[in-house]
């Protein structure tokens, strides 16, 4: 950076509805990793692909905490990407294990979308995506 060039500080996401999506999401980090962990510890071989999944979902949580605590057009834009895919996951192995339960021996934070944890694995990507869409729009305007 010149000496002419001011810094520019990045916009916080987390003003407003987006510390409670912050709040939500760094609840969601600390079931499904601790869940996950503990479940990959003591019993992977009874249902590996759910465990998988379920330390999976913990990262993508994680990320899209952190990027949403960082702030800035390219966390908002990196959140936005991962709260996608993360809607995507919910979506896919909700329908999965309503198709096929038998691949499931058990639970995943998002089998049947999310209905041990409340709804909230197929809820909080829609809201997410929705706060982080209008985040664009007020930082436009």
């Amino acid at each position: 950076m010149t000496s002419g060039e001011a810094e520019v500080p990045a916009k916080r996401l987390t003003g407003g509805p987006g510390l409670l999506l912050v709040w939500l999401y760094g609840v969601m980090v600390v079931g499904a990793m601790s869940r996950s962990a503990y479940q990959i510890a003591t019993e992977f071989d009874r249902a590996p692909l759910a465990y998988s999944l379920s330390a999976l979902a913990g990262v993508v949580y994680g990320f899209i905490t952190y990027t949403l605590v960082r702030g800035g057009e390219t966390a908002r834009r990196a959140a936005l990407v991962c709260c996608a895919a993360e809607l995507v996951g919910v979506l896919t192995v909700g329908t999965w294990t309503l198709v096929d339960p038998s691949a499931f021996p058990d639970a995943t934070v998002w089998s049947d979308y999310g209905m041990g944890y409340l709804f909230i694995p197929v809820l909080l990507p829609v809201s997410a995506i929705y706060w982080l869409r209008r985040a664009r729009e007020r930082q436009a305007a």
